[in-house]
């Protein structure tokens, strides 16, 4: 092991002399990505359909911005249901040549918590090799943190994620992202991979906590890799099993923590009550659809998008023009590439891969923080917000929100929702807050939360005046919300709650509760 770190270690100095050096444009990695996206599928069957070989001429020939115009005409606007419907069901059926070249035998499952029906989302060889790249180019981004022990990059790396034991499908694989990727981890990163072949095969979620408890003793861990609710219980459980004060008992070398999947604020403050002394925070942005963004530098306010390994962005101006009430995309939205963005303005996000996914809508919302460097945050989910009446609340409203709140208050909130609902004949909103503490008074959450929301949105403090009459709290422990997950098989992995519910979700969470003894005021949902 300390041959392969000595390695990582030269790979991190040669990586921050290579990062000085002058880069291509983000326009000009763009295209480049692009094209060779283009020249690898155009004998694909979705790729004769939309004339391939003429986008690809019209980007090697043609005038500088003219390929992304005829690349629009060219191609329409996907979301999941319709790509699925008319594609990617034959590829799932075996057929080869639809919408990437060969045969696809990997899927990866989506948490299915917004729509009714899990997603299959293909993962082809080349969007592996990818995800391999880019997480190689994570680790090397370390480089740029002075104080870290040269020492660190032979240590543990705890990647919690779904279970390597794949479900087998006759003519492919599926199963949560993670536990594909984990599957297909190189030989030479083995020895530092925790928990380990056995362990990480465990689909019981349960059990692969216990298991991984029982082992935690024997590793000597640098990094954790996972989302954070997730690592922060298995953090829990192990301090508790082994009577020490904070995980640092356990893991004296731990000092980085890649989270992602989902705004790690609210998980803070309960997060370091378990930790001796500070971790590097990288967050990270890998979906099923592949690995978008990471934190590449110290104090960056954003995560920089990867522009040059199999991903082509575009971005929808995420407004009523592109968008209706429930956050379905019009037929012919606006698009544009990433050197025609603004920063501070939200877009929904639509990619095109090297698993087949083209035009293809990802269902989350991005703002730009460093259009130079191409960094962005995650806002939300297209469907994940609440207009009902004008309101335009994100949810990035609602973290900033709770986690002032919180902070304010003293409170650790891990998990919340929000439903809409009728009021009368106008309309309300129905918060369900997680929090740990004892006696937390609902109409003290209630009024704060209204008066920040106002603050923090203009269109959310006007509506409040008119059609938008009142809000409503319920409080609750946040195990009901674990416990919801994991009547719905959604423990573990990269499943995590939804901060909106809508539709049936809403009546299945407040069935839920009542059946499990939670007392929560009759509402009527929207």
């Amino acid at each position: 092991m300390a041959i392969v770190g000595s390695l990582l270690k030269r790979g991190i100095r040669l990586s921050n002399i290579v990062a000085n050096r002058k880069k291509a444009t983000i326009h000009q990695q763009q295209k480049k990505t692009l094209a060779k996206l283009l020249a690898k599928a155009r004998y694909t069957e979705f790729g004769e359909k939309y004339n391939f070989d003429e986008l690809l001429s019209s980007i090697l020939f043609g005038n500088k911005g003219a390929f992304y115009e005829q690349y629009k005409k060219s191609v329409p606007v996907y979301d999941y249901n319709a790509i699925f419907k008319e594609w990617w069901h034959r590829s799932l059926d075996g057929e080869k040549d639809i919408c990437w070249p060969g045969s696809i035998k990997y899927y990866a499952l989506s948490s299915g918590t917004s729509e009714a029906a899990t997603k299959h989302i293909p993962v082809t060889k080349a969007m592996s090799k990818a995800i391999q790249k880019t997480s190689i180019r994570q680790i090397l981004s370390l480089g740029s943190y002075k104080d870290l022990p040269d020492d660190l990059y032979e240590k543990g790396f705890l990647m919690l994620g779904g279970s390597t034991n794949l479900n087998n499908q006759d003519s492919h694989y599926e199963g949560d992202l993670s536990g594909i990727t984990a599957s297909q981890i190189p030989a030479w990163f083995r020895p530092y991979y925790k928990p380990g072949e056995k362990i990480a095969s465990e689909k019981d979620w349960g059990l692969k906590l216990e298991e991984i408890t029982l082992k935690a003793h024997e590793w000597d861990i640098g990094f954790i890799v996972g989302v954070p609710a997730w690592i922060q219980l298995l953090m829990e459980k192990i301090i508790a099993h082994y009577k020490v004060k904070t995980i640092h008992d356990i893991w004296p070398n731990l000092q980085v923590f890649a989270h992602g999947g989902v705004s790690f604020e609210p998980y803070r403050k309960g997060f370091e009550k378990l930790l001796a002394r500070p971790l590097i925070y990288i967050n990270t942005y890998l979906a099923s659809e592949g690995f978008i963004a990471y934190q590449n530098r110290p104090g960056a306010a954003g995560m920089a998008l990867v522009l040059d390994n199999g991903i082509f962005f575009e971005f929808v101006p995420f407004n009523e023009k592109n968008f209706d009430s429930e956050g379905t995309i019009v037929a012919s939205p606006e698009t544009l590439m990433v050197d025609q963005v603004e920063e501070g303005k939200e877009y929904a996000l639509l990619i095109s891969t090297c698993s087949g996914a083209w035009r293809y809508l990802i269902g989350d919302t991005v703002k730009f923080v460093d259009k130079v460097k191409a960094e962005i945050v995650i806002t939300g989910r297209t469907k994940h917000y609440l207009s009902l009446c004008g309101e335009h609340l994100s949810v990035d409203n609602m973290n900033k929100a709770v986690d002032l709140i919180s902070d304010e208050l003293g409170l650790t909130v891990k998990e919340f929702t929000v439903c809409g609902v009728e009021h009368d004949s106008l309309f309300a909103h129905h918060w369900y807050i997680g929090v740990d503490e004892n006696n937390v008074d609902p109409e003290i959450l209630k009024t704060k939360i209204d008066a920040k929301l106002a603050e923090l949105n203009d269109d959310y403090a006007v509506e409040r005046k008119h059609a938008l009459k009142d809000i409503f709290v319920t409080v609750l422990p946040n195990k009901a919300f674990y416990g919801w997950m994991e009547s719905k098989g959604k423990m573990g992995g990269q499943n995590k709650f939804p901060r909106v519910l809508k539709n049936f979700l809403v009546e299945d969470w407040k069935e839920y509760l009542k059946n499990n003894g939670y007392v929560v005021d009759e509402v009527f949902s929207k």
